[in-house]
């Protein structure tokens, strides 16, 4: 049975699908965009104002569903310009300090034109 996961601490959805869901003891994260949850805008102008705020509402995600940062396997990054590795991996260093398995492309456009989004796969 699937399990959707929902919390206004993240952005909400802005399509249709859900901010995550559990299946079989995994928790499958929707990506991540750097919106602030509380006013529905984007946060910060630069990769790591806005890769801070990505990785916040994954933090809340995983909270949410019972599970932490340290519990991620897999992590899915998408930037907007790949001369922005170094420094979103400045960020997102502090946050996966497990060092999860990842891809991260770059990629033409994301949604609502921000710099960078994150989906990770959770153990529970």
């Amino acid at each position: 049975m699937l399990q959707k996961i929902s919390t206004d601490k993240a952005p909400a959805a802005i399509g249709p699908y859900s901010q995550g869901i559990i299946a079989n003891n995994m928790f499958f994260a929707s990506g991540q965009i750097p919106i602030d949850p509380s006013t529905g805008e984007i946060t910060g102008t630069d990769i790591a104002e806005q890769a801070e705020q990505v990785c916040k509402n994954v933090g809340e995600l995983l909270k949410a569903a019972g599970t932490d940062y340290a519990n991620v396997v897999k992590t899915g990054c998408f930037l907007a310009d790949m001369g922005d590795f170094a420094a979103f991996n400045e960020v997102y260093a502090k946050y996966f300090t497990g060092k999860p398995a990842r891809s991260c492309v770059a990629v033409k456009t994301l949604p609502k034109n921000v710099l960078c989004e994150v989906e990770v796969i959770a153990v529970l």
